[in-house]
């Protein structure tokens, strides 16, 4: 059976409790080493590491260029610079011409 343990935080340095539901959590994923961290240091530890955003998923928003549809002639946008060199298609057109 578990019991709480006072540890130190190894950014802080403030004691923190790691209590006997922690411990048995980290058992029961096979986690060998106990926290080094305060869970207020694993936190922002986290939201560094993320770059402050709030989940793994984010991406940075894509860059858009105008382009005009060689199918249809509507103006539009893709996520690539034209060249001139080759045709560029709007969404609508793009989509039968790939069985999309």
């Amino acid at each position: 059976m578990y019991q709480d343990k006072t540890l130190n935080c190894k950014d802080c340095g403030a004691d923190f409790q790691f209590t006997a539901s922690e411990q048995e959590f980290y058992a029961e994923k096979g986690f060998t080493n106990e926290p080094g961290r305060c869970p207020e240091c694993r936190a922002a530890r986290k939201a560094q590491n993320r770059g402050g955003r709030g989940g793994g998923y984010d991406r940075q928003e894509r860059q858009m260029y105008p382009a005009t549809c060689s199918a249809c002639g509507r103006e539009t946008q893709v996520p690539f610079q034209p060249r001139g060199d080759k045709p560029i298609y709007c969404r609508d057109c793009f989509r039968p011409r790939n069985n999309w």
